[in-house]
Parts: structure tokens; sequence; C-alpha cells
């Protein structure tokens, strides 16, 4: 899992339908200061999440049971929204 940010949405009209139904958010990786960072990733959101908000992600086989559709192709869902984020210094 990792943390990313939601910069945009996905409208598929037409897609596998076994993706019919699912919400689709643009997502990016962020760093330790909260920055997005990598390439954009397309995934699933199971939990309501909006552009702007940081969320949690899963990938894989995680993905595909956390959004509870074993055959379904896709590799990445949104499984929580984060609140808050605390990095211990050393």
């Amino acid at each position: 899992m990792y943390l990313a940010k939601v910069v945009g949405t996905v409208v598929s009209t037409s897609k596998d339908e076994r993706l019919v139904g699912f919400k689709l958010l643009l997502t990016r990786r962020i760093d330790n200061a909260g920055a997005a960072n990598g390439q954009p990733e397309v995934c699933v959101d199971t939990v309501g999440a909006g552009s702007g908000e940081t969320v949690i992600v899963t990938k894989g086989s995680s993905a595909r049971f956390a959004a509870d559709r074993q055959g379904a192709p896709l590799d990445a869902t949104i499984v929580g929204i984060v609140d808050s984020v605390e990095i211990d210094q050393e």
C-alpha cells in the first residue's frame, strides 16, 4: 500500500463489463512532504474519495480483493481516505 493524491477523474463509457459500476479516479503517489510525484495511475474508488484528497492505494491481487471483484482487470484500488499523517523525525 502507499499514499497518493487524487488528481482527477476518469470517465469511460466503453469498458470491460467487470468494471461497470466502479468510479475511476486518477492518482499520483506522494512523498514524505505530501507532494505528488511519479506517473498518474487510474484507481478504482471503493470509499468515495474526491479530488485533492490523500488516499491509501493497494495494488495487485489485494486491489481485486478490496474491490470484491476477483476476476476484474484492475490493478489499483483506493481503500481509504487519509485524515492525517504523522512522520517521526529522527
